[in-house]
């Protein structure tokens, strides 16, 4: 319970202009979609990212059902559900764990934008 204390970790971290364009709120809820997944996460609207990009921080999020108390206490997104296992990085031949296309938009949006 200790390490789960104060403001939640796994929001989706938007640049200000970004949020303006695809219409999302500082709080609000967002879809993220890739080829493999789906998740819904908390909008946290900040300069501390590059325009263009979003970053969902691997915190305590899991989708799952777990027999863990305290994960379960506290769920949340998982961007590891967004992870493309059939995109390698050529060097290393593993799946990217970022820098991957993503579709961002507020949940109960018409339509798609990315």
């Amino acid at each position: 319970p200790v390490l789960v204390k104060g403001k939640p970790r796994c929001t989706l971290h938007v640049h200000p202009d970004d949020a303006e364009r695809l219409a999302l709120d500082d709080g609000g809820e967002a879809e993220l979609r890739s080829r493999t997944g789906t998740v819904m996460a908390t909008v946290e609207v900040t300069d501390a990212i590059m325009p263009g990009v979003v970053s969902l921080p691997h915190g305590w999020g899991h989708g799952y059902e777990t027999n863990r108390r305290v994960a379960t206490q506290d769920p949340g997104p998982n961007c590891n559900a967004l992870i493309d296992q059939r995109t390698i990085e050529p060097l290393a031949g593993m799946a990217f764990l970022n820098g991957f296309p993503v579709a961002v938009e507020p949940v109960g949006a018409a339509g798609g934008a990315s």
